[in-house]
């Protein structure tokens, strides 16, 4: 504490500001001569091209490189695993909704979070000596912890909301387009390859699903399972009832293509409802723009010349 109350902000800024140039210059001069290099091994390959082992080799390096930085984070985040088996099991749904169903998946995010945490508890050292102990200074303190615990949870969340969105987007077109090749006299295995190839130049992530249901189906696997995993493992509703819905046509021997069309009409109609919510919640969310920025402007354009002649009738007056 005597040592803190010795330095005091004044010095700490130069050399926090010294830091971060010299950082700065050598992300510049590192830039450049990565440009460089890059530049050599490309005229490199062309005054002569590589042979294919010298290609497998470098994509071997490259690869037990990017396997090093997973095996780094996966190390880090051993300490902060789950230990009950319901957390892991969450941790792994949120996971496989955003995308990542490696096995490995789990420990690279925590132990990314482990890393984030670990560099936020320097910046509230930095920010203690910035700002004291003041007001100021534990909110700065708090702003730098919470960014540690909470930034990949926030990233996460991020990632898996917009998957999500897009797959709710894109599923009636899919399901339109299964129906039309259930109808046809596909089956269902069939059609789902079919729309997997149809689809999947503008609808990438429902396009996935598709394809890896289509091949746990293929590989064997009972098609109520394929279809219960499906829906957990997207996390949208609309494909949780999809799911159900071909389960239960599955079991009672009914139509595929009359439950994927009401499933289909049912989903449209979602769609249209959400977008009749959203224009009847716009003129409530113009109120607070009008109100702060067009009223005021039109109040000074409107008043503001009457105000000028009355207050010179007044000064003409006095």
């Amino acid at each position: 504490m005597a040592l803190l109350a010795i330095i005091s902000a004044d010095d700490v800024l130069p050399v926090v500001v010294f830091i971060g140039i010299v950082a700065a210059a050598f992300w510049v001069l590192s830039l450049i001569s990565n440009r460089n290099s890059q530049a050599e091994d490309r005229l490199d390959r062309i005054g002569r091209p590589k042979s294919l082992v010298e290609l497998e080799m470098s994509q071997q390096e490259s690869r037990q490189r990017f396997t090093g930085i997973k095996d780094m984070f996966a190390g880090l985040g051993k300490s902060m695993e789950p230990k009950s088996d319901l957390e892991k099991n969450g941790l792994r749904v949120q996971l496989a909704n955003a995308g990542f169903r490696s096995e490995n998946a789990p420990g690279i995010y925590l132990g990314i979070r482990a890393m984030c945490l670990a560099m936020s508890l320097p910046l509230v050292g930095v920010m203690y000596l910035l700002f004291g102990s003041g007001s100021m200074g534990m909110l700065a303190m708090a702003g730098a912890l919470a960014f540690g615990l909470y930034f990949p949870k926030m990233g996460l969340g991020h990632i898996r909301g917009t998957r999500q969105k897009e797959i709710f987007l894109t599923l009636p077109d899919a399901l339109d387009l299964l129906v039309v090749c259930v109808e046809s006299g596909l089956g269902l295995d069939a059609g789902l390859r079919k729309v997997t190839d149809e689809m999947k130049g503008h609808a990438k992530v429902i396009s996935e699903e598709l394809a890896l249901a289509n091949l746990q189906l293929q590989m064997g696997r009972p098609r109520r399972e394929v279809l219960h995993d499906l829906g957990i493992r997207t996390g949208v509703d609309d494909v949780k009832s999809l799911a159900a819905i071909l389960i239960q046509a599955d079991r009672f021997g009914s139509s595929i293509a009359q439950a994927l069309r009401v499933q289909s009409d049912s989903m449209r109609t979602r769609r249209r409802q959400i977008a009749e919510e959203k224009a009847a919640a716009t003129a409530v969310k113009l109120i607070f723009p009008l109100v702060m920025f067009i009223f005021p402007a039109i109040f000074v354009v409107l008043v503001g010349p009457a105000a000028i002649q009355i207050q010179k009738g007044l000064l003409s007056k006095g």
